[in-house]
């Protein structure tokens, strides 16, 4: 298949995805990589809109060593999404890939406010949308904002791009008899208390009709296989 199943998708990144071999902070060689990895996707000829998380910078209300108050933890967590995304929109225009950062906290001199019409209107146009800042509120996480953003830019999936090739039946790395999913129903996951994401972002990709693909990141052309819809990953699904 050389056309893409959906017109619009919305990728889910981990800001851990941008490390590398590091500790913290944004590796080059890991930023190029997922970069290189998004331009294959992006010229399958789908609309594409990304969300990345914080956790190579900051963990947010996770942290609760620091001594910081939840609230403040996660309003440096979401901070931290949008240095990860005007990251990523710089190494996508290297490669001569229009995009936007929308932040849901405004940051005027560095990105557009998030508008929903607008994004939309960026993505008809052929420009890859970052969204950043979360969802603007802490206690929310950035599953819960890729769920939310997939709903209200009227995505065709979401893709979950993770460090596994799908969903098991225990983690695979703890368990070498767990067995991967090829295919799950919404249902299903909830019976098996499978944790594919937080309940905030499950419940509205439920609620909402919005399959979830959680697929390898690490494997070459991945996503761009997964917009093309061929098989990878696990799919969840009504």
């Amino acid at each position: 298949m050389s056309r893409p199943k959906y017109r619009r998708v919305l990728i889910k990144l981990s800001g851990e995805a941008l490390l590398g071999d590091l500790d913290h902070g944004i590796n080059p060689a890991a930023l190029a990589k997922i970069a290189d990895e998004l331009v294959k996707a992006y010229k399958v000829g789908v609309e594409l809109a990304v969300v990345i998380g914080g956790g190579n910078i900051w963990r947010g209300g996770s942290d609760d060593a620091s001594g910081i108050n939840r609230v403040t933890a996660d309003n440096m967590g979401m901070l931290a999404t949008i240095v990860n995304s005007l990251a990523l929109q710089d190494a996508l225009e290297a490669r001569k890939i229009p995009t936007r950062v929308q932040t849901a906290i405004e940051i005027s001199k560095l990105a557009e406010p998030y508008i929903p019409r607008r994004a939309i209107r960026h993505l008809e146009k052929g420009r890859i949308v970052i969204f950043g800042g979360g969802i603007g509120s802490p206690y929310f996480t950035t599953d819960t904002t890729a769920a939310l953003r997939s709903i209200e830019i009227g995505a065709g999936i979401l893709l979950k791009a993770t460090k596994v090739d799908g969903v098991y039946t225990d983690d695979p790395h703890k368990n070498k008899k767990a067995v991967r999913y090829e295919s799950l129903t919404f249902e299903e996951a909830i019976s098996k208390r499978l944790k594919i994401m937080d309940t905030s972002a499950f419940t509205l990709c439920v609620d909402n009709g919005i399959p979830v693909l959680v697929f390898d990141l690490n494997v070459a052309g991945n996503i761009a296989k997964a917009v093309r819809g061929e098989k990878v990953g696990t799919l969840i699904r009504h």
